[in-house]
């Protein structure tokens, strides 16, 4: 008997066909020079800003510029506000993504666009825009301060305010996205043994997009906590009030650069930590 004649010898298991050779890592050939040399290019042009960022930093005065009282109170400002817009990203922000992935109304298509627009936006544009809505003589805030004296522009409420408008959109994606994922026979299984369309979202719905939730307000609290342009325009940069870590990094590396480092450092260790919490739902796409 030859080899071709034993069972299983260079046949598949089922198809009983030649093998085919798998195409793995042993299987790529040299990267081609054209694409090398650029990606390189590009990978040290994105890292480059953050080495010099960790070179210059002042390591030995870091815990000083830390703990002064007006980087304390920047960032102790910036951890409520950020944390206060996330939470109104999530009342609101849920809700709108079950309307965009659940149910059809004429013009969804528009609307998911206009949701996802200050993902683009210029931010300081987004403040302006708020400016002319919410403002003393805005389209709603005149009638805000008219009738019930309420002020939102260059408030700490009109910091999370500017942080909500552009950090929203990050959850209300995240949602969509997994909730068009997710199984819709679970909850047709509930409505059908008789539970209501509010019942099967709070007790089958929700469990489902959960982990869906969890990293969209991450990706929103990392966002309001870096926002800048949105907030200067239609909050202002008032120490104790309005100020908030990235304005006090523009403030301080006029006057204070080692404090600007300092803030800088603060600002990029949160970034990387979102990064390494959500690694496996956005860098491998496997979840794995």
């Amino acid at each position: 008997m030859t080899s071709l004649d034993k069972p299983g010898a260079a046949t598949g298991p089922r198809t009983g066909g030649p093998r085919r050779r798998r195409v793995g890592t042993g299987g790529r050939r040299g990267v081609p020079l054209p694409l090398l040399a650029p990606g390189l290019v590009a990978l040290a042009f994105l890292l480059l800003p953050l080495v010099a960022l960790l070179v210059r930093a002042p390591w030995r005065s870091l815990p000083q510029l830390l703990t002064s009282a007006e980087v304390w109170q920047a960032l102790q400002l910036s951890l409520v506000t950020a944390t206060a817009a996330t939470a109104v990203s999530l009342v609101l922000g849920v809700p709108l993504a079950w309307l965009l992935a659940r149910t059809e109304f004429p013009g969804r298509g528009l609307v998911r666009a206009l949701v996802t627009l200050p993902l683009v936006l210029p931010p300081v544009v987004g403040g302006v825009a708020l400016l002319l809505a919410l403002g003393r003589n805005g389209v709603v805030g005149k009638w805000l301060d008219s009738w019930f004296g309420i002020t939102l522009p260059f408030t700490t409420t009109g910091v999370v305010i500017a942080e909500a408008f552009v950090a929203m959109p990050f959850l209300v994606i995240s949602v969509e996205g997994t909730l068009r994922a997710a199984d819709p026979r679970y909850e047709e299984a509930a409505t059908t043994l008789g539970a209501s369309r509010f019942t099967t979202f709070r007790r089958v719905t929700l469990p489902l997009i959960a982990p869906g939730i969890a990293a969209g307000a991450v990706l929103a609290w990392a966002r309001a906590l870096g926002e800048f342009g949105a907030t200067i325009t239609f909050a202002g940069n008032f120490p104790g009030r309005t100020q908030t870590m990235p304005l006090a990094v523009y403030l301080a590396l006029q006057n204070d650069p080692e404090a600007a480092i300092a803030l800088s450092l603060v600002l990029l260790a949160v970034s990387i930590a979102v990064l390494a919490g959500l690694r496996d739902r956005w860098l491998t796409g496997t979840g794995r």
